[in-house]
């Protein structure tokens, strides 16, 4: 009988974080083990309906200390600006006495992390392992959080030429230089001082990044594979989408959506519902509110609603983003490129345009777009500003497969990358055997 573990789960307290973790804890707990989740008490209302196993995966609540700079009832990145992530990453340090005593009364057999470098402390001192699971790309960690890199330069060894930053870059570098420091400390750290180190992805698309991840630190590198949900069946597409998309053709919809921590100033957010109108396409947009405007239809442009009626719709509110590009009269997906954005992308049969915000999406972006070529860049000037032109020229040439090279490659070389990840076990295998050289290693 193979023995079952406890493990401790603390991911950075973003819902990109913590959500892939908890998909793991559910793939460990489907294999019987336990898991203890340490999270902010308010995220616990927004994961728990993702948690599969009630009886195997447990909540522990932790309280946030007040700090200086981060508003009052903040407990998640969802809550704050970009630029006031080193307040939250403060009061996460402040847990440090609850996490300690909580591995002293549960005593796990491991514990996941991937900001809260100081665990691997906690861990050596009560006799349990630590590992690093990273939830952003390999190549953003190959690139970025080897020791010895420098902000924007690959390191000596990196394995691609392709996937990195170039001069026009520099805007996007300008906003990681505010928090690099930091994260770099807590990464680099964090992978030098675990037991093991995992990662969320596979050797088919980022293998020679996780391989020189290896040999920069000198661990064994485990990979879970993309662990993307599996589809709640019994939460279908909301009516109103799917009404709504369904009268269009198939293949024709273009859905854009940006991610939870991207917020657009208003001119650029005016810009992109003008780039979507100039497609001639119908349109899905879902997009927070720009800055200054507390409703979409505030910001929108003059006389835009009435000019895309029927056609296009501008959202400000949530919306089930897998769902969304299963139905079959979705084309186009106009993604930031974030590491799950990512792989839903790859496996879906949607046509793919990018528009990165943060430094990793922008590795991310150059991988799809140079590396795998299955999807276009939207062109950028120097100061990361992108024209109505250039968006509606991105999507086109994607989208008109006849009179486009860039559309037949991106859409030959998509549809083979789908072909190997859909292939029947090849993720599931990669959870499985992951589990299992846990188990290994814990004997």
């Amino acid at each position: 009988m193979e023995s079952k573990f406890h493990a401790f789960m603390f991911p950075w307290f973003a819902f990109g974080h913590m959500a892939p973790y908890l998909h793991l804890a559910n793939k460990l707990a489907e294999k019987g083990h336990r898991v203890t989740f340490l999270l902010p008490k308010k995220a616990q209302k927004q994961l728990e309906p993702h948690n599969l196993f009630p009886d195997k995966i447990v909540f522990h609540p932790l309280t946030l200390s007040p700090v200086n700079g981060l508003p009052a009832g903040a407990e998640t990145a969802s809550d704050i600006p970009l630029s006031l992530d080193k307040f939250l990453s403060e009061a996460m340090d402040l847990t440090h006495d609850q996490v300690e005593a909580a591995v002293r009364a549960l005593r796990p057999d491991l514990i996941f992390f991937d900001f809260a470098h100081w665990v691997t402390e906690i861990a050596r001192e009560y006799g349990i392992k630590s590992v690093s699971y990273i939830v952003v790309s390999a190549n953003t960690i190959a690139h970025t959080h080897v020791p010895g890199s420098e902000l924007g330069v690959p390191p000596p060894g990196y394995p691609s030429s392709k996937v990195r930053f170039r001069e026009q870059d520099a805007y996007l570098l300008a906003t990681l230089s505010i928090y690099y420091e930091r994260i770099y400390h807590q990464i680099t750290t964090g992978l030098k001082s675990c037991d093991v180190i995992a990662m969320r992805t596979c050797k088919e698309v980022e293998g020679k990044f996780c391989d020189y991840i290896s040999r920069q630190y000198k661990k064994k590198v485990l990979l879970t594979g993309p662990l993307l949900p599996e589809q709640d069946k019994s939460k279908p597409l909301e009516d109103q989408w799917s009404h709504w998309l369904s009268g269009f053709a198939p293949g024709t919809v273009v859905f854009c959506a940006l991610g939870s921590q991207v917020i657009l100033e208003k001119d650029q957010f005016q810009e992109l519902c003008l780039g979507m109108e100039l497609t001639g396409l119908p349109f899905l947009v879902a997009v927070k509110p720009p800055k200054g405007a507390s409703t979409i239809q505030e910001a929108l442009p003059e006389g835009f609603e009435e000019r895309v009626k029927g056609r296009g719709v501008i959202w400000g509110g949530w919306v089930q983003q897998p769902l969304i590009l299963g139905h079959p009269s979705v084309g186009c997906f106009v993604s930031h490129c974030g590491f799950g954005s990512m792989w839903e992308s790859l496996m879906s049969d949607c046509q793919i345009v990018l528009l990165p915000y943060l430094s990793d999406q922008l590795l991310n972006t150059r991988l799809m777009t140079e590396e795998l070529e299955v999807s276009v860049e939207v062109s950028r000037e120097n100061t990361g500003w992108f024209s109505k032109e250039s968006l509606s020229d991105a999507v086109r040439s994607v989208m008109d497969e006849d009179s486009s090279e860039v559309g037949k490659l991106v859409r030959r070389n998509h549809a083979k990358w789908k072909e190997i990840l859909v292939s029947p076990g090849l993720l599931t295998g990669y959870a499985d055997k992951f589990v299992e050289s846990l188990q290994e290693y814990l004997v």
